[in-house]
């Protein structure tokens, strides 16, 4: 998706969220089997945490398997596995020299006990940085989300400490899986297709869309800097007219 030649008007976004899509069409379009394709992804996932920090990202959520994944053949979902805990142990060493703050969301209690392990052990070794933050969606869906969210909140208004009367959205959010995570900024998704897929779907009820043909392996870093710089010529007005957002943006600073 190419936009003007006009130079990029705002700052990068601080949120950026990935459907990363693809895998299996682009090692079909090469001859290779389906698996090839997520050991590409897997790489290619790689290089796009190593640039976010230079291209102002403070948050980057990577959707790396779906609570729908799993009606996927039994041979690929063991091999995503497989892949999912080789990613956090090569990982861990250049989240900790980066000082990358790893965090997890999803119904992580439902993987095996060997990869909860690397999990928690990868987010308790990166807990105290800040610079940062990788947020993997690992057996994730919105709708499981908004469940265990309901489940939570009716659990805590019956112990006495929610008042329904009194419920926000910004209290609601708190019961979700990302409630210490700003919402995205940018959803992008690679391979063609212009769905959500059940991600990040009340989060992300004010993100900036951005869809590309291109299939996951590659969408690399070049690819993910045209995206930030088409965010940064748009016009975010979260309900409010053109003209109100620009007259905010060019009032003047008063102090008192």
């Amino acid at each position: 998706m190419q936009e003007s030649n006009q130079q990029p008007i705002g700052p990068p976004p601080p949120h950026v969220a990935i459907i990363m899509d693809g895998n299996g069409r682009w090692a079909k379009s090469r001859g290779l089997r389906r698996n090839e394709g997520h050991r590409a992804g897997v790489r290619n996932a790689e290089a796009i945490v190593r640039s976010c920090g230079q291209l102002g990202i403070k948050y980057l959520t990577l959707y790396a398997f779906s609570a729908e994944n799993w009606d996927r053949p039994r041979e690929e979902v063991a091999m995503l596995m497989k892949l999912l805990e080789r990613f956090l142990k090569a990982q861990l060493d250049e989240l900790v020299e980066n000082r990358i703050r790893l965090k997890v969301i999803g119904r992580i209690t439902e993987l095996s006990p060997k990869l909860q392990v690397l999990i928690n052990q990868a987010i308790e070794t990166t807990s105290g940085f800040n610079e940062w933050t990788l947020i993997l969606a690992l057996n994730y869906g919105a709708r499981c989300e908004v469940v265990d969210a309901v489940k939570n909140y009716a659990r805590a208004a019956q112990n006495g400490c929610e008042d329904p009367a009194e419920l926000t959205w910004k209290r609601f959010a708190g019961f979700l899986y990302t409630d210490d995570i700003p919402d995205p900024d940018l959803i992008i998704r690679t391979s063609g297709e212009t769905r959500l897929s059940n991600f990040l779907l009340l989060q992300g009820a004010y993100s900036e869309l951005y869809f590309t043909s291109l299939c996951w392996p590659d969408f690399d870093t070049e690819r993910l800097a045209d995206a930030i710089e088409s965010y940064r010529r748009r016009e975010r007005r979260f309900g409010k007219t053109g003209e109100q957002i620009r007259r905010t943006a060019t009032e003047p600073i008063t102090v008192n």
